[in-house]
């Protein structure tokens, strides 16, 4: 008896810590999300770094998708407001219009379709179903006058393929998930010979970084945010997909390679280098490609996918290190690459810099930690 009450004891003290961390896991969400709302309170003005840009931009459109997520957990109708009055200023289009073919362009239908999922209204998909069906019959001329050739960086794949696969699963047609796998293929296989290497399972951001790139020790140049964006375009792909569809399978693959890859690039401290696996060629603390890492692994011990004892840990020091080394009392956000393509972008980082962008920071940090708190009070 002595020992089944000491045992209940214990399992409560158990649920009890982790109640506590999920709580404070929100805490410090909404205090991230509210510095960035009051910050930019107006979410029509357009962004003013170097050059005026629409807020409907991808910087802009990755904070939406991460405020999106927060909202799945913390359903507050100020979220919604402020993502309503943003797209509804943007009439719901892709920037630069239904003929962009450009990935960045699209990123900002993600939410659009998201809301029209929560709340209907065909006016919030219209104008980002004929963008898509516009670019299924495009040919790039840059690239060989290819279909399927526009997706020359591996950061459009988390720009665009969700927005495909989102579109697939509201309409039913299989065209769009068809033509999305197709474009993701050509730029794992065929650009600069594939941009993904199986054998070391990451990602060369471009067709400029390929071997015989090298960083100056050698090593091949694989940037952390960049391989953070396929990782986290794989989990929201799978997740409009039913898992006995042969494109789950092929991604679950991708998946598996690619966090065990990122698992063994993890810093001691828990954060991730821009430079993943050459420490000299720009090491040091960053958050946006370790709040991504943090999205996919706390995602995957969710599905069974990845086994909690290698990867639970891995995903409890990122989201400390987050917290202790990158948090401000205020919710500012520290240790941000800004905008590039590579581990020298933004350079030299550090916990008070500001970023050339603020926006998407937020949203990857939103992305990493409301998945954590899944993991939390589902595992």
């Amino acid at each position: 008896m002595k020992r089944t009450i000491l045992t209940l004891m214990v399992l409560l003290v158990g649920f009890v810590a982790m109640a506590q961390t999920a709580d404070d896991v929100m805490s410090t969400l909404r205090k991230a999300n509210n510095y960035f709302m009051t910050k930019y309170s107006d979410p029509t003005v357009p962004t003013n770094v170097n050059k005026i840009r629409p807020s409907s931009l991808w910087t802009r459109a990755v904070y939406y998708e991460g405020l999106m997520a927060l909202y799945e957990i913390d359903a507050n109708p100020a979220y919604i407001d402020f993502t309503d009055r943003w797209a509804n200023f943007h009439k719901w289009t892709p920037r630069n219009g239904v003929k962009t073919n450009d990935a960045d362009d699209q990123c900002c239908g993600q939410t659009y379709v998201d809301r029209y999922v929560q709340a209907g209204g065909e006016e919030k998909i219209a104008m980002v179903k004929l963008n898509l069906d516009n670019q299924m019959k495009a040919r790039n001329p840059k690239a060989n006058n290819e279909l399927y050739g526009w997706w020359t960086w591996i950061d459009a794949i988390q720009m665009a393929m969700p927005l495909y696969a989102q579109m697939y699963k509201v309409t039913g047609e299989r065209k769009y998930i068809d033509h999305a796998m197709k474009m993701y293929n050509w730029s794992r296989n065929t650009l600069a010979g594939g941009l993904f290497n199986q054998k070391e399972g990451l990602w060369w951001r471009d067709a400029d970084y390929v071997a015989p790139y090298q960083t100056p020790d050698g090593k091949n140049c694989y940037w952390s945010r960049g391989n953070g964006w396929v990782y986290a375009a794989l989990v929201r792909v799978m997740n409009q997909l039913d898992k006995k569809d042969k494109y789950y399978k092929q991604l679950k693959k991708d998946f598996l390679l690619m966090s065990k890859a990122i698992l063994n690039c993890q810093r001691e401290d828990g954060l991730w280098n821009p430079s993943m696996v050459s420490p000299a060629d720009y090491g040091g603390k960053e958050l946006t490609g370790t709040a991504l890492f943090l999205y996919g692994m706390s995602w995957g011990i969710q599905k069974g996918f990845l086994k909690e004892k290698v990867y639970r840990p891995a995903c409890d020091r990122a989201w400390k290190a987050m917290v202790d080394d990158c948090v401000h009392a205020d919710g500012f956000l520290g240790w941000v690459q800004g905008t590039g393509k590579d581990p020298s972008a933004g350079q030299p980082l550090s916990y008070t810099k500001i970023p050339d962008f603020e926006d998407y920071g937020t949203g990857c940090f939103l992305l990493g930690g409301v998945e954590y708190y899944k993991l939390l009070i589902n595992n």
